[in-house]
Order: C-alpha cells, then sequence, then structure tokens
C-alpha cells in the first residue's frame, strides 16, 4: 500500500498501522521515528550508525532499527516494504534507498513537511516563521524568536539550528509562533508549509556538492517563500533574494518587503544616519519611518558588525510582520548577545586582537567577517565543498597582512594567494593530530602579526576534515590563544 498524503494531513487523521521507513538515525531521524511511534506506525529505521543511546531508546518506543552502508539500507527498505519514507536532511536524493522509493512510487517527506503536518496536535496551529540563507540563518532565527519573545509571544526557534521541529510541535504548552532555520536539505524536501513570513538572508554558492550546482542551490532556497501568507523579506543588496521571491508562488496579499544597510525604501527596514527604521509596516511609510534601535546601541550590544547589523534589520522584519512593536524589538536587542564562534573576542596583547569566528564556513560567511576588520592575519582553511575560493581571495587581499592555512584543501587557497596576493605572507600548517593543528597556527599568526591587526580565524570552510564541527574548531583555537599568549591576554 501506498501513503495517501491528502488523507495524512494533521495529528487526529489515521496514522495507525501505516509502515513508515525513517531515513537517519541522528537527532532528526530519532525525532521522526518518536513521533511516528506516538502515531501508531510502524517504523523502521535505517541508517549507517546510531549513538548506543539512540538504540537502546528506538528499542525503547518500539522501533526496529537496521545499520549498513547505503546498499543495505536500501536493502533492509525493501524489504520492510514501507507505505512511507521521511527522510532526514543530508541524504541526497539520489541515494540507493530514495532511488528505490522513487522507482517504487512510495511517497517521501521531509522533517520539516511531516511536522507542518501534524501541527495541529496541542490546538491551535503555531504560526510558523521560516529563515534560510547561505549565512546569518542561525543569529537571525536567534533575533526574530528574542524579538517575538520580548513582545509577549510564546515564540520558539526550532528546525537546523538544532531542535527538530517535530519536537516543537508536539511540545505540550504550545506556541504562538514557531521560528524556524531551514537549511537547503530541508527546505528540497518540503512541499505544503504556509509560513506566516519568510527570509532569504543571501545566497553564495554553498552545498554545490549535494545540489549538483548553483541553480538547483538557489532554486532550493527560494523554496522557503513559497505560500507565504505575509511577509517575504529579502535582501536589497543580493538581487538573487529578491528574484527569488518574485518567482515564489505567495498567498494573495503577501507583501515583499527589504532589508538594508543602506536607507531604505519605501515598504523596507533599513537606516537613516545610525537609526534603523522600519518603513515597510507602518501606516505612514510613504512620507514617514519608525525607528527601531540605533548603531551605536547595536555596538554596546556587541551587534555591529555589517553582517549582523544586516541580520538584525531581517529579524526586525520578521518580527514587525507579526506585529511586535519596534520598543519591545529595542529591548530585545539590547539583551541580546551572539552565539560562540561568531566574530568572539578571543584576546588582546600588544594591540592584536585575537577574534574566533569559526562559524565561518563558507566564502561568503568569511567575507563577511573579513570585511568587520581593516587589516587581518587571516587563519583559512578545511574543507571547500566544491566551492571556488578565488573570489573571496580576490576581494579579501587588499587587508591581509598575512594568511595561515590549515586543512585538507589548502592547496585551493595557495593558488587562489599566490594569483591574487602575491606579496601576503603565507604559512600553512602541515597535516598533523588534531591536537597539534591549532597551537601550530597560532604560532605562525603571532608571526605575521603586528600592531593593530586582527589575527581572524573564519575559514571559509567546512571543519570536519580535522575537526569534530566548527565549535570543536572554535574552541581549540581559543584555547590554543590563551595557552600561547598567557593568563594577562
Amino acid at each position: 500500500m501506498v501513503a495517501d498524503l491528502d488523507r495524512l494531513n494533521g495529528w487526529r487523521a489515521d496514522w495507525r498501522g501505516l509502515r513508515v521507513g525513517v531515513l537517519g538515525a541522528a537527532v532528526v531521524g530519532f525525532a521522526a521515528a518518536d513521533t511516528l511511534a506516538e502515531l501508531g506506525c510502524e517504523v523502521l529505521v535505517v541508517a549507517e550508525r546510531a549513538t548506543d543511546e539512540r538504540t537502546a531508546l528506538l528499542d525503547v518506543i518500539g522501533v526496529r532499527l537496521e545499520l549498513g552502508d547505503a546498499g543495505a539500507q536500501r536493502d533492509a527498505l525493501s524489504a520492510f516494504e514501507p507505505d512511507l519514507v521521511v527522510v532526514s536532511p543530508g541524504y541526497h536524493p539520489d541515494v540507493p534507498a530514495l532511488v528505490w522509493a522513487a522507482e517504487r512510487g512510495v511517497p517521501v517527506l521531509g522533517d520539516v513537511e511531516l511536522a507542518w503536518r501534524l501541527r495541529d496536535k496541542q490546538g491551535e496551529p503555531a504560526r510558523w516563521i521560516t529563515i534560510t540563507g547561505t549565512n546569518g540563518k542561525t543569529t537571525t532565527t536567534q533575533l526574530t524568536t528574542a524579538m517575538l519573545q520580548a513582545g509577549g509571544l510564546r515564540a520558539r526557534a526550532c528546525g537546523n539550528i538544532g531542535s527538530p521541529v517535530l519536537d516543537a510541535i508536539r511540545e505540550p504548552d504550545g506556541w504562538d509562533v514557531l521560528v524556524v532555520e531551514l537549511s537547503s536539505y530541508q527546505l528540497h524536501w518540503m512541499e505544503q508549509v504556509s509560513p506566516v513570513a519568510s527570509a532569504c538572508l543571501n545566497i553564495a554558492d554553498d552545498h554545490l556538492d549535494w545540489h549538483g550546482g548553483p541553480e538547483a542551490y538557489r532554486a532550493a532556497k527560494g523554496r522557503v517563500y513559497e505560500r507565504t501568507q505575509v511577509a517575504c523579506v529579502y535582501n536589497v543588496e543580493d538581487p538573487v533574494t529578491e528574484q527569488l521571491v518574485r518567482d515564489a508562488d505567495v498567498v494573495e496579499g503577501c507583501r515583499a518587503i527589504g532589508f538594508t544597510r543602506g536607507v531604505p525604501g519605501v515598504g523596507d527596514v533599513g537606516i537613516v544616519e545610525e537609526v534603523l527604521v522600519d518603513r515597510a509596516f507602518i501606516a505612514q511609510r510613504l512620507t514617514s519611518a519608525q525607528e527601531l534601535t540605533t548603531l551605536p546601541a547595536l555596538d554596546a550590544a556587541g551587534l555591529s558588525a555589517p553582517h549582523v547589523v544586516a541580520d538584525v534589520l531581517a529579524a526586525a522584519a520578521l518580527a514587525r510582520a507579526v506585529d511586535v512593536p519596534a520598543a519591545s524589538i529595542r529591548d530585545a536587542l539590547t539583551a541580546f548577545r551572539l552565539d560562540a564562534h561568531r566574530i568572539a573576542p578571543v584576546a588582546l596583547q600588544g594591540d592584536v586582537r585575537w577574534v574566533d569566528d569559526s562559524k565561518a564556513t563558507n566564502p561568503h560567511a568569511a567575507a563577511a567577517s573579513l570585511g568587520s576588520f581593516e587589516r587581518v592575519v587571516w587563519i583559512a582553511g578545511g574543507l571547500t565543498k566544491g566551492v571556488d575560493v578565488a573570489p573571496l581571495v580576490e576581494a579579501a587581499a587588499p587587508r591581509l597582512a598575512g594568511v595561515v592555512l590549515i586543512g585538507v584543501d589548502q592547496a585551493d587557497f595557495a593558488a587562489a594567494l599566490a594569483r591574487h596576493a602575491p606579496d601576503v605572507p603565507v604559512a600553512a600548517v602541515p597535516p598533523v593530530d588534531t591536537d597539534r593543528v591549532m597551537p601550530l597556527a597560532v604560532d605562525a599568526a603571532r608571526a605575521l602579526a603586528g600592531p593593530g591587526d586582527v589575527v581572524l580565524l573564519a575559514p571559509a570552510a567546512a571543519s570536519m576534515d580535522q575537526f569534530t564541527d566548527y565549535a570543536d574548531r572554535g574552541r581549540r583555537f581559543a584555547a590554543a590563544v590563551r595557552d600561547a599568549l598567557g593568563p594577562d591576554a
């Protein structure tokens, strides 16, 4: 039997006895399996690996688990003969299990799409705000959530930010608004989600190895705007995001709202003489603007880096779309603090600043980080994921005092530096054990840095070649800096 998705559109639909295969046993896969088991489905999870804890929990809730490589997962799914498949983010559509499902007409849902269908579990469903972009998603999601909460709404950040949407929709007290961060992987599988407001913050080449090319990546990002009800928020400084809004099929009456670090046009949010203003959600927007906060206030809160200011503007537009007062936005920004590893100060010694932006895992994010400082000793490298780093190096060259290369894809950076910044001194950390990477990088950076320089970890690459994740990379950098500079730094 193949699942009738038109019938399976609500928590109170008859899910009992449905045979569902779940791909993946990490955080999202477990949340999907747990949800489906609660609905009374017969569930099989297939994955390459699973922690001992999740293996035990799946057994407790009565869910079968089959571990193996891609071929073994397909075979296990085939033998199970599911009516429906639910896929974790990151599974490419051409993995054997999903090819098998497509050949047999078995419907496939992503975890976010499943959560949308089940969002009525606690009664009146929460409104959704959806956020994507190559960079800034997490910060904007957190900012938006803080603004909504300051405005008196029960708001919850979830999705790609680390907490599955399926967990959020099942929490007992329910929510007024869910602020859902979405990766391009999750957007690929979305079909019915209809947010009250949505945003694509920016577009730069990333995850091309997964999507197969820039056009497919942009198309996936553009799905965030589909079926939006009130406001599609786009980046005036990134014309691609505006085009994605123009191409989207939205609910009648939905408005396009731009955010810009320049002077806003009518219908936008932006900046006038160091004042962040709203010219979109006020009745007198043709002739007036409403103050939201000021650049000095953002500086006092550690939010003055140019790319963070853009995130603040996007979040403010999303919050205003659900009627959050300007005063609440100002209050939220006063109390807000950035997460670790996002342009985080580490140390100051001898007029040299050390900054951790390990979260800059692609060239677009690194460009924003590099643009925040005038003269930089740049620690870069890792897994480039098929993205060309040459345009980043060319743009950054005038502000580079030196470069320290780490990671497996150093050759890409070295070639670009030789071409676009031949006079900039470059040091390369050789292949060594993880524990030695950052101490060697810090020593090399100290030798290159002079008074007034910023030593900036903004790798423009993923971390998994040498570290557990970007947070592990950032923690090791900060520890190595403290060890090298001593307790007074």
